[in-house]
C-alpha cells in the first residue's frame, strides 16, 4: 500500500522559512515523479511544485524563486523548502504522486504578518 506523510507545517512568521517533507512507502520511489499543491480555506486546491524522476523541476509562479523542491530518493522523501514566506501562502500543504493519484494527508502551513 502507497503511503505518503507529511511533516513540517508549523506557524511562522512573513520573511521565515519552513522546510516540509514527505516520505513515501509501498512504491519504489525513484521510478515516480513528486508533487506539491496546496489549499487555503474557501479556496481550491493548487499546483506549488513538481519534480520528475530525473531531477527535472516546475514550480508555480507564485513561488519561483522562492520555494525550492527536491528528492532524496535514498530517503524516499521529497522535500519543499519555503523562503520569504508571506501571508498568502498559508494553506495546508499536500504531497502527491500523479502518475498513480495518490495524496498525502497533508501538513498546515500559517503565514503571520
Amino acid at each position: 500500500q502507497v503511503q505518503l506523510v507529511e511533516s513540517g507545517g508549523e506557524l511562522v512568521q512573513a520573511g521565515g522559512s519552513l522546510r516540509l517533507s514527505c516520505a513515501a512507502s509501498g512504491l519504489s520511489f525513484s521510478s515516480y515523479g513528486m508533487g506539491w499543491f496546496r489549499q487555503a480555506p474557501g479556496k481550491e486546491r493548487e499546483f506549488v511544485a513538481a519534480i520528475s524522476r530525473s531531477a527535472y523541476k516546475n514550480y508555480a509562479d507564485s513561488v519561483k524563486g522562492r520555494f525550492t523542491i527536491s528528492r532524496d530518493n535514498s530517503e524516499q522523501t521529497v522535500y519543499l523548502q519555503m523562503t520569504t514566506l508571506k501571508p498568502d501562502d498559508t494553506a495546508r500543504y499536500y504531497c502527491m504522486i500523479p502518475d498513480i493519484n495518490t495524496w498525502g494527508q497533508g501538513t498546515q502551513v500559517t503565514v503571520s504578518s
